[in-house]
């Protein structure tokens, strides 16, 4: 599975969208980039899916008539596509226009507040599909007291955060998409089949070049291998009997965001820096580290440019740190993340470089490479977002009270679980004063569940001396001593 990240700063107002936008996207190719076209064909051959959702909570009744002109403008925005299937088994697949848009879901019947975790868990098994619709889905929960909750969830084959997000402040702000993307199945097949041959025959240095980077992928990670020192303890089983689907436990916090930066600040290092702190305690408190106790941390990195129409325009930046001086120091994190940045630069992400044979492979050697993409058994997701545009955070024209960004993994088995050796992702951004922390966890062969993720994430808060928020809408300070 793959997670967005973004940054979106900007000191003109939130609805300004430049001119020289719209005639870069226009000119926009609809063959899927690699990457996109890797997210697609892994969650077809694992049968997960990877999606984003964001949230709002208003404690006051939302304007339904500015939400649904909200709903029409996310209909014909960034997110009005699907993916349309190359006849070539080998070939790129393409970007066409969306013929099932989804429907605006007003529940009828209030629920309380206290509900509100389940429904969202309800509108993460909402069946979405990318390539024959809806790939993404909003809904609004009023609430007894008078409040109301948003939901939008959306497939990462559509938009990763950064492009979810411009979706979000552009629907916001009333804008429609620039891209006319051409209708379903407007190819004659002897037109596609020319076209998708001739794509094919550009990418073939490219996939020579992935060729020769397997090669050296396999040669490398079979030394790992030999000369890898023993794990402390014996990795969990594969489970035993029939596949199961599972739950991934979420749980979702809020930090004052002076409160943040002054720890960040006292602790020698930056907002993204304390994040990555977190990520390596609460890895060490679960469990999830490496065979000297240190903690395999992937930071996505943006690469988003003006007029991108990728889906997923990221890539990751790997390292490793200590997690056990982070609580009082982390200028080492800082100074790791800094180099892994460095190198980043010098030495691109050698995984990125297998993509080009991604639309060849069968499924079941597609399987493995989704495991080789997802890093180590032991990788640890930080994702910070940053400051969010404040337009992102109002659905009906007004401020929501509470805006936060969830990272879904429905449709997932026991047995891919255990074959990606789990995960832990936290998702972190900046809205109305607070930073927001979601977190995505599953440990094979430890309990699991949203309690003890919520108590094991408030311990590791609690280590740095903060005081979070939880559950929505947050009523009252806990700390993770709690």
């Amino acid at each position: 599975m793959r997670l967005p990240t973004m940054r979106i700063h900007t000191n003109r107002s939130p609805c300004v969208r430049q001119a020289s936008d719209e005639s870069d996207l226009t000119k926009m190719s609809n063959v899927l980039d690699l990457v996109d076209q890797t997210v697609f064909l892994g969650e077809r051959a694992t049968g997960a899916t990877s999606l984003g959702q964001c949230v709002w909570v208003y404690d006051r009744a939302i304007d339904l008539d500015a939400l649904r002109r909200f709903h029409h403008h996310l209909q014909r925005g960034r997110l009005s596509r699907r993916i349309e299937r190359s006849p070539l088994p080998f070939g790129r697949h393409r970007w066409v226009s969306s013929s099932d848009p989804s429907d605006l879901e007003i529940v009828a019947t209030p629920r309380p507040r206290e509900e509100f975790d389940a429904w969202l868990d309800e509108q993460a098994n909402t069946p979405l599909d990318a390539e024959h619709g809806p790939g993404w889905h909003l809904a609004v929960l009023p609430f007894t007291d008078g409040g109301a909750g948003v939901s939008l969830v959306a497939s990462h084959c559509l938009a990763d955060g950064v492009g979810g997000c411009l979706a979000v402040v552009e629907a916001a702000c009333g804008h429609d998409n620039a891209v006319n993307w051409p209708a379903a199945g407007s190819r004659r097949r002897w037109r596609a089949l020319r076209e998708d041959a001739g794509q094919t025959a550009r990418d073939i240095p490219g996939i020579g070049r992935a060729v020769v980077a397997a090669a050296r992928f396999a040669r490398r990670n079979r030394g790992r291998a030999r000369s890898a020192a023993p794990l402390p303890t014996k990795p969990p089983a594969s489970p035993a009997g029939p596949d199961e689907f599972i739950a991934i436990p979420t749980a979702t916090i809020f930090v004052d965001a002076d409160q943040w930066d002054a720890r960040a600040h006292s602790l020698g290092g930056t907002s993204n820096t304390l994040l990555a702190g977190l990520a390596a305690r609460l890895a060490q408190r679960v469990g999830r580290v490496t065979a000297d106790g240190s903690v395999a941390l992937t930071l996505p990195v943006n690469e988003r440019t003006t007029g991108d129409t990728r889906a997923n325009a990221i890539t990751n930046v790997d390292l490793t740190v200590d997690p056990a001086p982070a609580t009082t120091d982390l200028r080492e994190i800082r100074a790791a993340i800094k180099q892994a940045l460095i190198r980043h630069r010098e030495v691109p992400n050698e995984r990125w470089e297998l993509l080009p044979l991604a639309p060849l492979v069968p499924q079941w050697l597609l399987r493995r490479m989704v495991s080789v993409s997802a890093g180590s058994a032991t990788s640890v997701v930080s994702s910070n977002v940053g400051v969010v545009n404040p337009a992102a955070y109002r659905p009906d024209g007004t401020d929501a009270d509470y805006f936060a960004m969830k990272s879904l993994g429905p449709g997932v088995t026991k047995a891919i679980m255990h074959r990606l050796g789990g995960l832990l992702v936290l998702l972190s951004g900046r809205a109305h004063g607070r930073n927001f922390v979601s977190v995505l966890a599953y440990q094979p062969g430890r309990p699991n569940s949203d309690d003890g993720l919520r108590r094991d994430l408030l311990s590791a808060i609690n280590d740095f001396s903060l005081t979070a928020t939880t559950g929505w809408p947050c009523p009252e300070p806990v700390t993770g001593a709690q």
